[in-house]
């Protein structure tokens, strides 16, 4: 993959121009993402399970930025909605895929692993893994064919592309065991995510680059079942002393999407305000 043409730093954050797919991303997390992906120029389709407020999200962030923007009800749970998502997105946002960021994912609520259900455990490893590996390789497959083709799928000129950038929403928990709450099956799926981007970026050397990123608590409603007694314990181990806000995460997705990480792959980065850090 070449380096990017330019001796300015600034523009190679600019997305303009570009597609990018980014799931799980009626609210929280993956909304924040997509703003700041539309603010930097792309063309953003978001994802949603159930929160059909996605869909008046999507027409605020076409508004506000400029962008097309439209939201997609997508059941990452199954490859052949996910594929038939992407080639469908793809052919109506200009032909082509820049982007994509696996972010969805559930939480596992149910305590210690011997006392929780095996059914749970298998619907949280089914999104969390199985969906990840989804979404990678139905984007990865439009990544290959344009940089091999060099061309949109209705075989237009690909202009400014360098290579697709794969991103999965990790978490801190893929690198440490929670406490005082057992999530053993989340931590599991995390860590499996985690390895599996870096697996990708050496497989996908040449057309497509694969990070994760691993935030630390966050205010947004996948936490919400936690009692607050909990919450308050978690504050007390933070060095920041507080859960981040989804905003503060728009900066680390920006620069793993842009050209700016034109020789970033396979890394995992932290947004954890600390917490992995002692």
């Amino acid at each position: 993959m070449p380096a990017p043409k330019s001796d300015l730093v600034m523009p190679l954050f600019s997305l303009k121009g570009r597609t990018a797919i980014v799931s799980g991303a009626g609210a929280g997390i993956g909304l924040a993402i997509a703003h700041a992906f539309a603010e930097a120029g792309a063309n953003v389709a978001i994802w949603y399970n159930s929160n059909k407020k996605a869909l008046a999200e999507a027409a605020n962030i076409e508004k506000k930025f400029g962008v097309k923007c439209k939201a997609y009800p997508v059941n990452v749970a199954t490859y052949e909605s996910v594929q038939a998502a992407v080639d469908e997105i793809v052919k109506e946002f200009n032909g082509r895929l820049d982007i994509f960021v696996a972010n969805s994912g559930i939480a596992w609520e149910e305590g210690p692993f011997l006392d929780g259900s095996l059914t749970t455990m298998e619907k949280v490893m089914k999104v969390n893994v199985d969906g990840t590996f989804y979404c990678a390789k139905a984007a990865a497959l439009h990544w290959r064919r344009q940089k091999k083709e060099g061309t949109t799928v209705d075989g237009q000129k690909l202009e400014n592309y360098l290579s697709g950038s794969f991103i999965s929403t990790a978490s801190m928990s893929g690198h440490i065991c929670n406490i005082p709450q057992m999530q053993t099956v989340y931590n599991a799926s995390k860590a499996a995510i985690i390895h599996a981007c870096k697996c990708f970026a050496v497989e996908w050397v040449g057309f497509a680059r694969a990070n994760s990123i691993s935030p630390g608590y966050v205010n947004t409603e996948i936490t919400d079942f936690v009692p607050k007694e909990t919450q308050e314990i978690w504050k007390d181990k933070i060095p920041m002393g507080r859960p981040a806000e989804p905003e503060e995460l728009k900066g680390a997705y920006l620069y793993l999407a842009s050209d700016a990480a034109s020789y970033t792959t396979g890394i995992d980065l932290l947004v954890d305000g600390g917490y992995c850090a002692p």
